[in-house]
């Protein structure tokens, strides 16, 4: 059980608005710099040092030197994991808040599927009997395990893991469930090498490719116009 006073520190770390912003933007994406996440706060960049130095110091990023940059990321996947946790908590989105289509529909959240196309990802393997939801997140069923052996993922491994096998996550621009955890973070690894998916160029937003509309359609009966 950690102690109060060091449970309040991390609190407050993640409770200042600019820093919840810069936290959020890696949680949803690649690694950033601090000019890019000073530009993402709209902070100055004088300001966003002291908040990721702070950061730092607490132990939610780390940094990585290329050169002459400096790019920040998450600092562990239990980061990831507490704040996944906290988007739960999270107020239902007003109608008038305008999401950008293209990350509406598919990105990565960390190192998992999100969106529109996350979320028919986890409903079509629940529709299918290969998912079903249980107390604490989701559950393969035994054909589940046998469909997601067959696209490559090793279950027995991701069960061994000290991660959640299979969380679930609410999407913030759906406001429904997707599948983060390990199940998750195999899954999308898998769907970039089967080239059923592609990164954008700027960063968090996936595509759908060829490929993925076929594969999407013949193994779990989604489509998309």
């Amino acid at each position: 059980m950690p102690h109060p006073i060091d449970l309040a520190l991390i609190a407050s770390l993640i409770g200042d608005p600019a820093r919840a912003g810069m936290l959020s933007r890696l949680l949803e994406g690649p690694a950033r710099t601090a000019g890019e996440l000073a530009r993402e706060a709209g902070i100055s960049p004088q300001t966003a040092s002291g908040h990721l130095s702070r950061l730092l110091d607490g132990g939610l990023l780390r940094v990585e030197v290329q050169g002459r940059h400096r790019y920040y990321r998450l600092a562990s996947a239990d980061v990831a994991r507490a704040l996944e946790a906290l988007n739960v908590l999270v107020p239902t989105r007003p109608a008038s808040v305008d999401v950008p289509q293209p990350l509406r529909f598919a990105r990565t959240c960390y190192d998992h599927l999100a969106g529109t196309l996350g979320v028919a990802l986890a409903e079509g393997l629940e529709r299918r009997g290969y998912l079903e939801s249980v107390e604490d997140g989701f559950a393969l069923t035994p054909t589940g395990t046998r469909f997601v052996e067959a696209l490559g993922v090793d279950v027995q491994a991701l069960t061994r893991g000290r991660r959640a096998f299979a969380r679930r996550c609410l999407d913030w621009s759906e406001r429904r469930a997707h599948v983060g955890g390990a199940l998750g973070a195999a899954l999308t690894e898998r769907l970039f090498t089967l080239r059923w998916i592609a990164r954008r160029p700027e960063g968090r937003g996936v595509r759908l490719t060829v490929e993925g509309r076929r594969g999407f359609d013949r193994e779990l009966g989604l489509s998309w116009p």
